[in-house]
């Protein structure tokens, strides 16, 4: 039969006891462990300070990256916008062009238009010349009489603004007749000489819708009327 001596159990346990609590309040003890605490304490710090610096700068890298490839995106649009801008300054200078050659070609085409329309309308009326110097023009010709140079200033003046400061001058003159013979039958020069009206009109033009026409070659035009 096993016998147990318990009061050497509870004298032996409460000597542990009281070794353990010596130790505890041993100064050096303390020192040690109060240091030992303190190196966890540093090293969990330092973990942690190397762990949220090394997510910090991932983050930092990752925004870096970000902001550079928006930077990048940037630089190709303006660079865009500037090729597109430049396209389009160049077709309009190339427009701008264009409607100044048309309307230095149309100009003088204009003038002659409105002159014919106005000639088309009165029987016997020759025009000589019209000259164009910017927007004055000079009208030459001839008509058997002044009725005539009058019907065709009055159409003139009354264009609605387009030939204005109208000034006409009129010369009568004796036809030059220098065949000696007319369908076979001879020529009297002793016979009065048929007449005719020359006039000079001086007027300023003015293309509808403001424009003004550009200056033509003096009698460049002379043909495209006087061939009427």
């Amino acid at each position: 039969m096993i016998k147990v001596n318990l009061l050497d159990s509870v004298t032996d346990r409460a000597r542990g006891v009281a070794v353990v609590e010596q130790k505890v309040t041993n100064p050096a003890m303390q020192t040690l462990l109060m240091g030992v605490v303190v190196l966890v304490l540093m090293v969990a710090g330092m973990g942690y300070d190397y762990v949220s610096a090394g997510a910090a700068k991932a983050k930092a890298q990752k925004d870096l990256e970000e902001q550079q490839r928006i930077a990048a995106q940037m630089a190709a649009i303006n660079k865009e916008q500037a090729e597109l801008e430049k396209k389009t300054k160049d077709i309009q200078v190339r427009i701008d062009a264009i409607q100044k050659l048309r309307a230095s070609q149309q100009g003088p085409g204009n003038v002659l238009r409105e002159i014919k329309e106005r000639v088309d309308t009165i029987p016997g009326l020759y025009l000589e010349s019209v000259e164009q110097k910017g927007n004055e023009i000079v009208i030459k010709g001839d008509s058997p009489n002044e009725a005539s140079v009058t019907r065709f200033g009055q159409s003139l003046e009354f264009s609605q603004g387009q030939f204005s400061n109208l000034d006409i001058s009129t010369e009568r003159k004796q036809v030059k007749i220098s065949a000696t013979e007319v369908n076979g039958v001879p020529v009297d020069p002793a016979a009065p000489k048929p007449e005719v009206v020359s006039f000079t009109i001086k007027c300023n033009y003015s293309q509808p819708g403001g424009a003004q026409p550009a200056a033509a070659p003096a009698n460049a035009p002379t043909n495209q009327v006087a061939q009427k």
